[in-house]
């Protein structure tokens, strides 16, 4: 047993932890989740994709839309061309069989590293309402793609867009039956009005982000 196993198998004895009591504590998490009603929502019957659209560019991201994935590669270059960006990226290995060489973009498959100059992130689902992402932390999905490179393009799946926070998270509950480490959710560039009340972006992150619909 190293040094940290024998730690918290110390901390656990002193609090009382079982394996039982641990099982009795998620599940009366899950049942409390579960049960919970939802509070009252306002009328959203508007067109999904449309109005995530349209909070995104409120939200100073930018918006393209390709055909399949096979036209991604092709749309990040012209992206990256008409922001004279170098032509390279660092991406999710989910996207590593799409034809980047031949879009003339070099993709590394790989965490983003300071380096990097744009990231390309898949994300789990997005929220309509407000125009967020929301990402999962998990090996294939590396959070640093979407925060460390100044430009974040985010490969949007048009059937991955849900309408609500609310609707958000019940797909995670229903998909997942434990929870990732970190969830993350997204809203535009990177911004903060700390000084003087004067909106600046990139501060804490990104500067820009793209997101092409699919």
């Amino acid at each position: 047993m190293s040094a940290r196993e024998n730690i918290l198998r110390r901390v656990r004895s002193a609090l009382e932890v079982s394996s039982a009591s641990q099982a009795r504590r998620a599940q009366d998490v899950h049942a409390m989740l579960s049960g919970h009603a939802r509070a009252p929502m306002p009328q959203m019957d508007w067109d999904l994709i449309e109005r995530f659209k349209e909070r995104c560019i409120e939200l100073s991201s930018t918006v393209d839309e390709a055909a399949s994935l096979d036209e991604v590669p092709r749309a990040v270059a012209k992206y990256v061309q008409s922001n004279a960006l170098p032509p390279a990226a660092c991406c999710w290995q989910a996207y590593a069989g799409l034809p980047w060489k031949e879009s003339g973009l070099d993709a590394a498959f790989r965490p983003a590293n300071a380096d990097d100059k744009t990231g390309i992130t898949g994300c789990y689902c997005a929220i309509a309402e407000t125009g967020t992402l929301m990402t999962l932390s998990g090996e294939a999905s590396p959070l640093t793609n979407s925060l460390l490179p100044d430009t974040h393009v985010a490969i949007v799946p048009r059937a991955r867009i849900v309408r609500s926070m609310e609707d958000a998270w019940d797909l995670l509950r229903g998909e997942h039956g434990k929870m990732p480490r970190q969830v993350s959710f997204i809203s535009g560039p990177s911004r903060t009005a700390d000084i003087e009340m004067t909106m600046v972006l990139g501060i804490h992150g990104p500067y820009r982000v793209h997101i092409i619909l699919v």
